[in-house]
């Protein structure tokens, strides 16, 4: 396997894909400065580390990090856990108690799954986020910070905003600068690097040897959608490294839907109907038609809405196959397939 990288590499990431290098420079650009940033990408795809990677490479490296899951509390635990409250603010606050912002004072403050923050909570938000200031939960004393906040999510935000779930003033404050942590399905060259190195880590704590990756596995970790990212990933390792029996991680040791066993997971239409029971409803509705059960019936409709489902997932990722796999659940190899089956090679690429 090829050397992991470390010139231009932040520390905890692996990988030299050219996204993953402007994910790094973008990184490094921004660090010294006070700027907020808004880390975008799906979830396993490391915004954590890009966050402390911001942090230790700020003038604010000696201060606190305070890291808050905004999408782990409720709308009232949330406020109190971010801004403190004064004893006696509700039932349960027997004493009073510093919150996540005073916390990160001459530090850096990272909100992931900013997305999950109430409307009503935005709006604290928004004022932290212009005037460095606020109260704690039942108190009227304004409380001064110097913080970096660093947001983080897994939704797109404009969406987000179109469904009236986010504020369209807040987004602006949060996005001064963007950094978006690609997919692993969009850096696949980088699938050899995380590998050897999850390979090194699992094996150290394991204490055995390091094993090597036959061709065969390596070739199906490749072609693999990835839906949950670098994070499936290290799992799926660390689970081939505990199993092996000897200094090599073979197939059998891949889950099956890794090797493109597994079956193909069922898909909801618009309306939210199961397509499996779609198909079953499409049947009925022939066999009263005509009168009788065609025995081919069933696998001609299945066919049908499975190549009618593969064509409008395709047109909506624009034929890019990786991301496709991801979108239905299924391996790269799983999909190539059926777009030869169903003879939609115009609608890929």
């Amino acid at each position: 396997m090829p050397e992991v990288l470390t010139e231009t590499v932040l520390d905890g990431m692996v990988g030299h894909s050219p996204a993953m290098r402007e994910v790094y420079r973008l990184t490094r650009k921004i660090a010294p400065t006070s700027a907020t940033v808004l880390l975008t990408g799906e979830t396993g795809t490391g915004k954590e580390l890009i966050a402390r990677a911001l942090h230790e490479l700020s003038p604010r490296a000696s201060g606190p990090f305070i890291r808050v899951n905004c999408g782990a509390l409720s709308e009232s635990l949330l406020e109190s856990e971010l801004f403190g409250h004064v004893r006696g603010a509700f039932t349960s606050a027997v004493e009073s108690r510093t919150g996540r912002f005073e916390a990160a004072h001459g530090g850096t403050i990272f909100l992931d799954e900013i997305n999950s923050v109430s409307y009503t909570l935005q709006v604290k938000l928004l004022r932290v986020l212009q005037e460095q200031q606020f109260e704690r939960v039942g108190d009227t004393r304004t409380i001064q910070v110097d913080c970096r906040i660093i947001a983080a999510t897994n939704r797109d935000l404009q969406d987000e905003i179109d469904e009236d779930r986010f504020r369209e003033d807040l987004y602006y404050r949060l996005n001064v600068v963007p950094i978006n942590l690609p997919p692993l399905r969009e850096r696949v060259d980088d699938i050899p690097l995380l590998v050897e190195f999850f390979l090194k880590r699992y094996a150290e704590l394991n204490k055995v040897p390091v094993p090597r990756v036959t061709d065969e596995a390596m070739g199906m970790l490749r072609a693999y959608a990835w839906p949950g990212n670098v994070r499936e990933l290290q799992n799926y390792v660390e689970r081939a490294v505990l199993l092996a029996e000897s200094a090599q991680i073979t197939p059998d040791l891949l889950p099956d839907h890794v090797r493109g066993l597994a079956p193909v997971r069922r898909r909801r239409d618009k309306s939210g109907r199961d397509l499996g029971d779609l198909c079953e409803e499409l049947v009925t509705l022939g066999i009263e038609r005509n009168g009788s059960e065609d025995s081919n019936l069933h696998e001609r409709v299945v066919s049908l809405v499975e190549r009618e489902l593969l064509q409008q997932v395709l047109r909506r990722c624009q034929g890019v196959q990786t991301k496709t796999a991801a979108q239905l659940g299924i391996n790269r190899n799983t999909l190539h397939k059926k777009i030869e089956d169903y003879g939609l090679q115009s609608e890929a690429r």
